[in-house]
């Protein structure tokens, strides 16, 4: 029950307003506005004939507590009327693997994007071709092309938009509609957006990802992944996160809500501040180019524009030719912007990469070292007085 209505209000509520009132039942709380941390896993049956019939809201608490419900239902609110169901997940990774193998059999083809994940590759690539399931890599700006490599066998599609590291931006409505036209399902992996800038739900997607690790978790103190569907697809999600034993714990839960109710202040300063950042790169001589699909330049600007509402503090930075020594050194003098696999929380972080090793149906050949840089919440001016820093020994290694 969410809190608004313990206040009255009645009529549609703006994304920003769910995310701070949805899940929330103040008198069930005894007034208190945050739900408890529910740790348990037996749940008691007032009589034989409940026990029988399973009757009542909880039945055990590896398939539902008051708290997952609360995050369950903020969730849901903040997806969109499409969303029938959202499922909780202990990583990112759990999210997606649990998502395939929900609607994969053995014989089955998978269209996977060239950009996706790199897990989510492995996980394609090892596990699911152990069990019989062929996957087909694909361009991220195929479009409506992605026609051509559909199977008679093709079960669903994995989109990620925008792609992992390399950031392009793949025409989700376009592949959709293929998809559905051939009875495939499309699955979106949608971390980097979330659902308040991206609602992959409206636009064809049928089960969206997110690694709630990184935006809704926000504090990078959590592993945690949902899984959220529509209607046609919610049905064979539950079943998989049943029969899979897939559970989030009760601690990771609590902290993945009290990231929620705050989601879109923040999201609005990585956005400001990461657009700002990608500017002030652009007109650095060290920089070949910005990879960052909220520019107008970026050649993914114009989806970008169309699909979403918003963008986050995640982009990349593709460098002059410089030796090897010269961008470690570059890396080595920076203080604000850690180094670490992941992203979403409060701080700044860069990572290089190389996405030539792994891509298959696309090259990668940036012209460059490439570098993804998260934009966190300290003050901007001193995030770029630290790149300076960073530039000064990127020039005195080279």
């Amino acid at each position: 029950m969410s809190s608004s209505k313990d206040h009255g209000h009645t009529g549609p509520l703006k994304p920003q307003t769910e995310l701070v009132t949805s899940g929330r039942d103040t008198v069930a709380q005894k007034g208190f506005i945050n739900p408890p941390v529910v740790r348990g896993s037996t749940v008691l049956y007032p009589t034989a004939d409940d026990l029988h019939a399973h009757r009542g809201e909880f039945q055990y608490g590896r398939h539902g507590t008051p708290t997952t419900k609360a995050l369950q239902d903020a969730l849901m609110a903040l997806e969109g009327p499409n969303c029938a169901g959202v499922g909780l997940a202990p990583s990112g990774v759990a999210a997606i693997t649990t998502a395939l193998m929900a609607v994969l059999k053995s014989g089955d083809h998978l269209l996977v994007i060239d950009s996706a994940y790199r897990p989510t590759r492995n996980f394609c690539d090892g596990f699911l071709k152990r069990y019989g399931v062929e996957t087909t890599y694909f361009d991220p700006l195929i479009g409506e092309k992605i026609e051509e490599l559909f199977k008679q066998n093709t079960r669903a599609v994995i989109v990620e938009a925008p792609g992992s590291q390399s950031f392009e931006m793949p025409d989700i409505p376009a592949i959709a509609a293929v998809a559905h036209r051939k009875g495939a399902l499309v699955i979106d992996d949608n971390t980097w957006a979330t659902p308040l800038y991206h609602r992959s739900l409206d636009q064809g997607i049928d089960i969206s990802i997110q690694a709630a690790t990184k935006y809704i978790g926000g504090h990078s103190d959590i592993m945690f992944g949902t899984i959220s569907a529509n209607a046609k697809t919610w049905p064979q999600i539950a079943e998989a996160i049943r029969l899979l034993g897939v559970c989030a714990g009760p601690d990771d839960v609590f902290l993945a809500l009290r990231g929620l109710r705050t989601l879109a202040v923040r999201l609005a300063h990585h956005q400001q501040s990461a657009l700002e950042m990608a500017r002030w790169f652009v007109d650095r001589p060290e920089v070949l180019r910005v990879i960052h699909p909220a520019l107008e330049s970026d050649p993914g600007y114009a989806i970008w524009k169309r699909d979403f509402t918003g963008a986050t503090g995640l982009f990349s930075v593709v460098l002059k030719p410089a030796p090897k020594k010269a961008v470690d050194a570059m890396l080595d003098a920076l203080t604000l912007f850690g180094m670490g696999y992941s992203w979403g929380g409060f701080e700044s972080l860069v990572i290089p990469f190389d996405c030539s090793s792994y891509r298959t149906a696309t090259k990668w050949n940036p012209g460059g070292p490439a570098l993804r840089f998260h934009i966190g919440l300290e003050n901007i001016g001193d995030l770029k007085n630290d790149l300076e820093r960073g530039f000064a020994a990127l020039k005195a290694a080279s």
